[in-house]
């Protein structure tokens, strides 16, 4: 983050200045305060930030950024009708003050992988900045901002939403350049109410994109190859609709990486990144379209997906005792417990394939449905062993079984899955975690392990 002086910071929100000061960075949790920075007091449920404004400052904070009225030190709080309002327009007034080009990127599914991807793209040719984590809302995406400084060329900026408006603020704070639209797919869809009404939300992000910038969407979505923006770019990318402006065929897949081939205006470029699945390829065929949107050469677009390394849980893989575990415990949505089970079906292994499943959130009244619908899709996609727990889970395996699927067991107890997984694991498997990240599936990975070591 470049300086900024307190009065600055005023004058930007259009309140009065309480003192003078500097200000080098950002902070909305005390535990993570540094000297020199603007403490943005956040009210919470649980914990109020106004709580621990004279501890930030005590520690160092230049000032606060606060709604609440309260016995704060004398000229080191600034007082806002809404703090996290407050602090997203900050951060749109510094953007405008950075000339580092931005990315937006947003979408039902997959959106942070292909934040990732992107960033290794872009990084290969510019000096580039990325959203950390999944700090992709009101909150984190402001961070994001911040982060950019005058050396910056590129920044890679992520978007969620829960409802209608949120990604038109982001993206009216971030200006983007260039758009990515990942997916529409039925997240959210208890808050939304039908796939049309995730689709409209997505595409905020195109309303705040300038008059002819790209915007690249997944052409092998049902819902975004039909998008028509006359006054923008756009560009389809896919792997099941060959008719996309960049189409991408797989060669092979291992759990170690995934190869494809990259057809773009004519001619061919070959591509690897690390990880297993279609779902990694199709954002990579993104992160291609983006650098060359950004005018990097094709073949340094593609060469530079090598550079992706997969973030968090998604997809890591781990070799223990003869076994290979594959660790995807953060997202579970339709679309990912498909794209799941299509690339486990890919793999060659000595032993069986055995996927382990927890339940998917935030479905509403779709969500048995779609339970019973993935249930039947790892009937038929080559698993050998379904392991399922959760609330609705007995929903998997109830659907595998009636397709034909002879090992596809329901557990009420998530320890009761851990040891029936102990118990029937040897070398030569693979084994696929796939769970929400609130289902916490990680805690039977991390058994399994210790029983592999022992």
């Amino acid at each position: 983050m470049e300086k900024l002086t307190i009065q600055e910071i005023a004058q930007a929100l259009n309140i009065p200045c309480p003192g003078e000061g500097e200000v080098t960075g950002i902070c909305t949790d005390s535990r993570e305060v540094t000297p020199g920075c603007l403490f943005v007091a956040i009210p919470g449920e649980r914990v109020d930030g106004h709580d621990y404004i004279r501890g930030a400052i005590a520690q160092g904070a230049a000032c606060a950024l606060a709604q609440r009225p309260g016995d704060y030190p004398a000229g080191r709080v600034l007082m806002v009708e809404n703090t996290v309002d407050a602090m997203l327009a900050l951060a749109a007034w510094y953007r405008d003050r950075m000339p580092a080009r931005v990315v937006g990127i947003t979408g039902s599914v997959g959106k942070t992988t292909t934040k990732e991807m992107v960033a290794a793209v872009l990084s290969a040719r510019f000096r580039t900045i990325k959203t950390q984590g999944n700090q992709n809302n009101e909150i984190g995406a402001p961070r994001t901002l911040f982060s950019i400084d005058r050396d910056t060329q590129a920044a890679v900026v992520e978007m969620g939403m829960s409802g209608f408006g949120e990604i038109r603020e982001l993206a009216l704070a971030a200006k983007p350049e260039v758009g990515v639209i990942t997916n529409v797919g039925v997240a959210h869809m208890e808050a939304l109410g039908s796939r049309e009404n995730i689709r409209k939300a997505k595409l905020e992000l195109a309303e705040c994109l300038p008059d002819g910038a790209p915007l690249l969407l997944c052409g092998d979505n049902d819902l975004l190859q039909t998008v028509k923006i006359p006054r923008l770019s756009i560009i389809f990318y896919g792997i099941d609709n060959q008719n996309s402006d960049i189409c991408g065929t797989i060669r092979s897949v291992t759990p170690f990486s995934t190869d494809f081939s990259i057809s773009w205006q004519g001619k061919r470029y070959e591509a690897s990144v690390p990880g297993a699945g279609k779902h990694l390829a199709l954002a990579g065929l993104a992160a291609f379209g983006v650098g060359t949107a950004m005018g990097m050469p094709p073949e340094e677009a593609a060469a530079a997906l090598a550079g992706y390394t997969p973030s968090g849980m998604r997809q890591r893989v781990v070799e223990r005792g003869g076994v290979t575990v594959i660790e995807d415990c953060y997202n579970a949505s339709p679309d990912s417990m498909a794209a799941a089970l299509d690339t486990l079906g890919l793999f060659q292994v000595k032993g069986r394939r055995i996927f382990v499943a927890s339940d998917m959130l935030e479905l509403g009244e779709i969500a048995r449905r779609c339970h019973r619908e993935i249930g039947e899709r790892a009937a038929a996609s080559g698993a050998d062993i379904l392991l399922a727990w959760g609330e609705l889970a007995e929903e998997y395996t109830d659907a595998a079984r009636q397709q034909g699927m002879a090992e596809a067991r329901f557990f009420r107890e998530k320890q009761d899955l851990a040891q029936a997984l102990i118990a029937l694991v040897r070398p030569g498997d693979l084994v696929w975690f796939k769970g929400s990240r609130s289902m916490r599936l990680e805690e039977v990975v991390e058994r399994l392990y210790s029983a592999l070591d022992e």
